[in-house]
């Protein structure tokens, strides 16, 4: 996938279909299946963030979905970093000896359109409930204009950027997560219960 221009689209699509059908597309390799893995991540992980806030859920309940929430930010984190391992290797030709450095990742705009797909997917429904006032229709139509320009915005930067990234005008670090709170060694709360 060379054309940065196409994340949103892509990420838009399988916004709807999952919420119909959630699976991963065969045929899909390299840095586009990567991409796709992650934006999966974020869906799953939007969709127990609204179960852990369900009112008179039960205590068992919100654990199991704390404990999936963890899990799910993991392995989104996980896929930011192969990403950005990916297209690192893509730009080992490039001379970065005389580029700035850029602190955000690809990897992790790429991630931050991903959770703007799911934003506008669904205040596009909250726009659109028929059950709803019309105040709070109006309301998330004017939501859906702010994050349709801040995407836009977002993924016009991601774009330029790779191009600065090609020209050796811009570099960037892969940067690690180093979560700490899934790592048994590194919880105060298991290793001490442990000891």
């Amino acid at each position: 996938m060379q054309n940065f221009s196409n994340i949103p689209a892509l990420q838009d699509g399988f916004t709807r279909e999952w919420h119909s059908r959630e699976d991963l597309p065969a045929g899909r390799n390299g840095l586009e299946r990567l991409i796709i893995e992650q934006h999966l991540s974020n869906f799953r992980l939007w969709h127990e963030e609204d179960q852990a806030r369900t009112p008179n859920a039960s205590a068992e309940k919100i654990v199991q979905v704390k404990r999936n929430i963890d899990r799910l930010n993991q392995q989104r984190n996980d896929l930011i970093e192969e990403i950005d391992r990916t297209l690192l290797d893509s730009l080992r030709h490039v001379d970065t000896r005389s580029a700035e450095l850029h602190s955000e990742t690809p990897g992790m705009m790429i991630d931050r359109l991903s959770i703007l797909s799911l934003k506008l997917y669904h205040t596009r429904e909250e726009a659109e409930r028929k059950d709803a006032s019309d105040e709070h229709r109006r309301r998330n139509l004017e939501r859906l204009k702010i994050l349709e320009e801040q995407r836009s915005d977002l993924a016009e930067n991601l774009r330029r950027l790779w191009d600065d990234l090609h020209a050796g005008r811009r570099r960037f670090k892969l940067y690690r997560q180093l979560k700490m709170y899934n790592d048994p060694a590194l919880n105060p709360e298991i290793y001490r219960r442990k000891g």
